[in-house]
């Protein structure tokens, strides 16, 4: 998926970033989506100061793909929260939260082309849409479970937003940590015990012991039974979010991503609880990995790009 530039042409070229509270990715691509430049960097300051590292970021990319900033016609960008209604800031977004509302615009002023938001688990499935799995099937949900848990779902080939935009926001589910407790209303109950922390947390809270979400799937694998055990509440709980999901939408298939969710060794414990549960569920992980959401912000990218090249709006 990355390819060699052999020609420009003025305003002929997008890029796609994927905005984590703790890193940045973004790929810069042609108009037919081939990606002639990457990178990855720690989100090192959020608020205003993002614009500007988002800035460097596609500065950084421009020079390596040895191009003017003048041939950029639009930045899509994933984050993780809901755009507001007016597209200039993320809401609901527990890691992002310190983004000014004037983010789009600060930062389109200063790139000089337009910017447009979506939440990083719809750019995931968009990415596995056009380039993963998703070549093969037209209705999955795209589940990320990483930082946090979040879902993107694809009906007959396009994206499901829904009304204001949050359809897919599963870590509000009502069950996991208690939903009643408006300490759990921020992340939401189900991702207050999915998220890489509580996977942390149950182990400490067992062994006093605060490692690594990486050391607790290695101690599991090992043997460890505070390890396995914190593992396996992990799964637990997001099969009972599939199976909520299945309920609701019965989907063809279910994409797992993310730093946890595309772990290998989570799959076997999943489909054990689904079992237990009385349900078979297609599950898959991701073909893309960690290039999903990259990959998805460069298709939101070249969606407004292609609009405006035929004179409509996306």
């Amino acid at each position: 998926m990355t390819g060699t530039l052999t020609s420009a042409s003025s305003r002929d070229f997008v890029v796609g970033v994927d905005l984590g509270g703790t890193k940045i990715r973004a790929g810069l691509a042609t108009s037919a989506g081939t990606i002639i430049a990457e990178t990855r960097v720690a989100t090192h300051v959020l608020g205003r100061g993002v614009a500007e590292q988002l800035v460097t970021v596609v500065a950084n990319l421009v020079t390596q793909a040895g191009l003017d900033a003048e041939q950029i016609a639009v930045t899509g960008i994933g984050g993780a929260g809901v755009p507001d209604s007016s597209g200039s800031a993320f809401e609901l977004a527990p890691n992002l939260a310190d983004l000014d509302h004037s983010f789009v615009s600060e930062l389109s002023e200063r790139l000089g082309h337009p910017v447009v938001l979506d939440n990083d688990v719809n750019v995931a499935a968009m990415g596995e849409l056009h380039h993963g799995l998703g070549l093969a099937h037209r209705d999955f949900v795209f589940v990320s479970i990483g930082t946090g848990i979040g879902m993107g779902i694809i009906a007959n080939g396009g994206v499901v937003r829904g009304g204001r935009g949050a359809a897919g926001e599963i870590g509000f589910l009502p069950f996991g940590a208690d939903p009643l407790d408006a300490a759990n209303h921020v992340r939401g109950p189900l991702e207050e015990v999915t998220a890489g922390d509580a996977i942390v947390q149950r182990y400490a809270d067992a062994t006093t012991r605060r490692i690594s979400t990486e050391e607790v799937f290695a101690l599991a694998a090992a043997g460890d039974p505070a390890a396995q055990a914190s593992v396996d509440t992990e799964a637990q709980w997001i099969a009972r979010a599939l199976v909520a999901v299945n309920a609701v939408l019965d989907p063809e298939v279910f994409v797992l991503g993310g730093g946890i969710g595309s772990r290998p060794d989570l799959l076997p414990l999943l489909e054990r609880w689904l079992e237990r549960y009385g349900v078979i569920l297609d599950l898959r992980t991701s073909e893309l990995g960690h290039r999903a959401p990259v990959l998805g912000a460069i298709q939101l990218a070249l969606t407004v790009f292609h609009s405006n090249q035929k004179g409509t709006t996306p």
